[in-house]
Protein backbone atom coordinates (compact mmCIF):
# COMPACT_ATOMS: atom_id res chain seq x y z
CA UNK A 1 0.00 0.00 0.00
CA UNK A 2 3.04 2.36 0.55
CA UNK A 3 3.00 5.38 2.55
CA UNK A 4 0.10 6.66 3.49
CA UNK A 5 -0.52 10.83 4.85
CA UNK A 6 -3.78 11.99 6.44
CA UNK A 7 -3.60 15.35 6.18
CA UNK A 8 -5.73 16.23 8.98
CA UNK A 9 -4.91 17.31 12.44
CA UNK A 10 -8.01 15.65 13.67
CA UNK A 11 -7.61 12.90 16.61
CA UNK A 12 -11.14 11.60 15.46
CA UNK A 13 -9.93 10.83 12.36
CA UNK A 14 -6.86 9.39 13.39
CA UNK A 15 -7.90 7.04 16.08
CA UNK A 16 -10.25 5.76 13.20
CA UNK A 17 -7.61 4.90 11.27
CA UNK A 18 -5.63 3.57 14.60
CA UNK A 19 -8.35 1.51 15.05
CA UNK A 20 -8.18 -0.33 11.87
CA UNK A 21 -4.23 -1.09 12.32
CA UNK A 22 -3.23 1.12 9.33
CA UNK A 23 0.05 2.45 9.52
CA UNK A 24 -0.14 6.62 8.63
CA UNK A 25 1.32 9.71 9.20
CA UNK A 26 -0.39 13.03 9.80
CA UNK A 27 0.68 16.17 7.90
CA UNK A 28 -2.24 18.56 8.79
CA UNK A 29 -3.39 20.41 5.43
CA UNK A 30 -2.66 24.42 4.94
CA UNK A 31 -5.72 24.35 2.85
CA UNK A 32 -8.01 27.23 4.03
CA UNK A 33 -11.68 25.71 3.93
CA UNK A 34 -14.14 28.39 2.35
CA UNK A 35 -17.30 28.83 5.19
CA UNK A 36 -19.22 31.60 2.92
CA UNK A 37 -20.85 28.70 1.24
CA UNK A 38 -24.16 27.26 3.17
CA UNK A 39 -26.19 25.77 0.68
CA UNK A 40 -25.15 21.67 0.54
CA UNK A 41 -24.07 19.66 -2.47
CA UNK A 42 -22.29 16.70 -2.89
CA UNK A 43 -19.58 18.50 -5.09
CA UNK A 44 -19.20 21.66 -2.80
CA UNK A 45 -18.05 19.10 -0.19
CA UNK A 46 -16.32 16.56 -2.26
CA UNK A 47 -13.75 19.62 -3.20
CA UNK A 48 -13.28 20.40 0.28
CA UNK A 49 -11.69 16.85 0.91
CA UNK A 50 -10.15 16.99 -3.01
CA UNK A 51 -8.29 20.85 -1.72
CA UNK A 52 -6.97 19.45 1.36
CA UNK A 53 -5.47 16.27 -0.08
CA UNK A 54 -3.67 18.85 -2.76
CA UNK A 55 -2.75 21.36 -0.64
CA UNK A 56 -0.33 18.72 1.20
CA UNK A 57 1.79 17.77 -2.18
CA UNK A 58 3.94 20.80 -2.18
CA UNK A 59 4.93 19.89 1.39
CA UNK A 60 5.43 16.05 0.81
CA UNK A 61 8.89 14.46 1.44
CA UNK A 62 8.19 11.17 -0.47
CA UNK A 63 5.66 9.22 -2.72
CA UNK A 64 2.25 8.77 -0.84
CA UNK A 65 -1.15 8.23 -0.52
CA UNK A 66 -2.22 11.24 1.08
CA UNK A 67 -6.44 11.06 2.64
CA UNK A 68 -8.06 14.05 2.61
CA UNK A 69 -11.52 14.76 4.25
CA UNK A 70 -14.18 16.87 5.18
CA UNK A 71 -17.67 16.09 7.40
CA UNK A 72 -20.43 18.20 7.07
CA UNK A 73 -23.76 18.25 9.15
CA UNK A 74 -26.69 19.09 6.75
CA UNK A 75 -30.09 20.47 7.49
CA UNK A 76 -32.68 21.32 5.14
CA UNK A 77 -29.97 21.14 2.72
CA UNK A 78 -28.12 23.78 4.27
CA UNK A 79 -24.40 23.28 5.80
CA UNK A 80 -23.85 23.32 9.49
CA UNK A 81 -20.66 23.85 10.27
CA UNK A 82 -18.40 24.17 13.47
CA UNK A 83 -19.64 27.01 15.92
CA UNK A 84 -18.29 30.29 16.27
CA UNK A 85 -19.27 30.59 19.50
CA UNK A 86 -21.36 29.61 22.11
CA UNK A 87 -24.43 31.01 20.81
CA UNK A 88 -23.78 29.86 17.63
CA UNK A 89 -23.44 26.16 19.26
CA UNK A 90 -26.77 26.28 20.67
CA UNK A 91 -28.91 27.97 17.83
CA UNK A 92 -27.49 24.71 16.12
CA UNK A 93 -28.10 22.29 18.75
CA UNK A 94 -32.00 23.66 18.86
CA UNK A 95 -32.12 23.56 15.27
CA UNK A 96 -31.44 19.66 15.10
CA UNK A 97 -33.39 19.09 18.50
CA UNK A 98 -36.36 16.74 17.82
CA UNK A 99 -34.69 16.32 13.74
CA UNK A 100 -33.40 13.45 11.62
CA UNK A 101 -30.16 15.56 9.58
CA UNK A 102 -27.82 13.86 7.16
CA UNK A 103 -23.88 13.62 7.91
CA UNK A 104 -21.65 13.50 4.75
CA UNK A 105 -17.98 13.06 4.89
CA UNK A 106 -16.47 13.54 1.70
CA UNK A 107 -13.31 11.45 1.32
CA UNK A 108 -10.49 12.46 -1.23
CA UNK A 109 -7.24 10.12 -2.02
CA UNK A 110 -4.20 11.23 -4.42
CA UNK A 111 -1.68 8.41 -4.80
CA UNK A 112 1.45 10.28 -6.03
CA UNK A 113 3.08 6.49 -7.09
CA UNK A 114 0.50 6.05 -9.62
CA UNK A 115 -0.68 9.18 -10.22
CA UNK A 116 -4.06 8.65 -9.24
CA UNK A 117 -7.15 10.34 -7.69
CA UNK A 118 -10.23 9.79 -5.81
CA UNK A 119 -13.36 11.25 -4.33
CA UNK A 120 -15.85 9.97 -2.57
CA UNK A 121 -18.89 10.78 -0.31
CA UNK A 122 -20.60 8.83 2.04
CA UNK A 123 -23.77 9.61 4.14
CA UNK A 124 -25.22 8.86 7.21
CA UNK A 125 -28.51 9.84 9.10
CA UNK A 126 -28.72 10.68 12.49
CA UNK A 127 -32.07 11.53 14.56
CA UNK A 128 -31.84 13.76 17.42
CA UNK A 129 -34.49 13.48 21.05
CA UNK A 130 -36.22 16.52 21.78
CA UNK A 131 -33.58 18.65 23.62
CA UNK A 132 -34.40 20.96 26.45
CA UNK A 133 -32.52 23.90 26.57
CA UNK A 134 -30.89 22.61 29.64
CA UNK A 135 -29.59 19.33 27.99
CA UNK A 136 -27.85 21.73 24.87
CA UNK A 137 -26.80 24.00 27.86
CA UNK A 138 -25.13 21.21 29.69
CA UNK A 139 -23.48 19.78 26.76
CA UNK A 140 -21.92 23.02 25.51
CA UNK A 141 -20.41 23.75 28.66
CA UNK A 142 -19.04 19.94 29.57
CA UNK A 143 -18.14 18.86 25.77
CA UNK A 144 -16.26 20.34 23.35
CA UNK A 145 -18.44 21.46 20.33
CA UNK A 146 -16.60 24.19 18.80
CA UNK A 147 -14.25 21.98 16.34
CA UNK A 148 -17.32 19.76 15.20
CA UNK A 149 -19.79 19.82 12.12
CA UNK A 150 -23.00 21.19 13.68
CA UNK A 151 -21.40 21.71 17.36
CA UNK A 152 -21.70 17.80 18.47
CA UNK A 153 -19.59 14.43 18.54
CA UNK A 154 -21.93 11.51 18.33
CA UNK A 155 -19.56 9.60 20.04
CA UNK A 156 -19.40 11.61 23.31
CA UNK A 157 -23.22 12.48 23.29
CA UNK A 158 -24.77 11.26 26.48
CA UNK A 159 -27.67 8.92 26.72
CA UNK A 160 -31.29 10.74 25.92
CA UNK A 161 -29.61 13.29 23.31
CA UNK A 162 -29.23 10.30 20.00
CA UNK A 163 -32.48 9.02 18.70
CA UNK A 164 -31.27 7.21 16.03
CA UNK A 165 -28.96 6.48 13.37
CA UNK A 166 -28.55 4.70 9.89
CA UNK A 167 -25.39 3.96 8.34
CA UNK A 168 -21.85 4.65 9.23
CA UNK A 169 -21.12 5.88 12.81
CA UNK A 170 -17.49 5.85 11.90
CA UNK A 171 -18.68 8.58 8.78
CA UNK A 172 -20.46 10.64 11.72
CA UNK A 173 -17.61 10.32 13.37
CA UNK A 174 -15.46 11.77 10.82
CA UNK A 175 -14.17 9.23 8.62
CA UNK A 176 -15.70 5.86 7.25
CA UNK A 177 -12.65 3.72 6.96
CA UNK A 178 -14.04 0.74 5.14
CA UNK A 179 -14.27 3.01 1.87
CA UNK A 180 -11.17 5.09 2.84
CA UNK A 181 -9.45 1.25 2.86
CA UNK A 182 -11.13 0.43 -0.39
CA UNK A 183 -10.05 3.71 -1.95
CA UNK A 184 -6.42 3.00 -0.89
Amino acid sequence: MGKIILASSSPRRADILKQHSIKFDVLPSPYQEDHSVTDFSYSFVESLAYNKAKAVLPILKEPASIIGADTVVVLDNKILGKPKDYNDAFKMLKQLSGKKHRVVTAISVINTEKNTEKVTSVTSIVEFENLSDEQIDFYIKNYNPYDKAGSYGIQEMPEGYIKSYEGSLENIIGLCAETAIQML
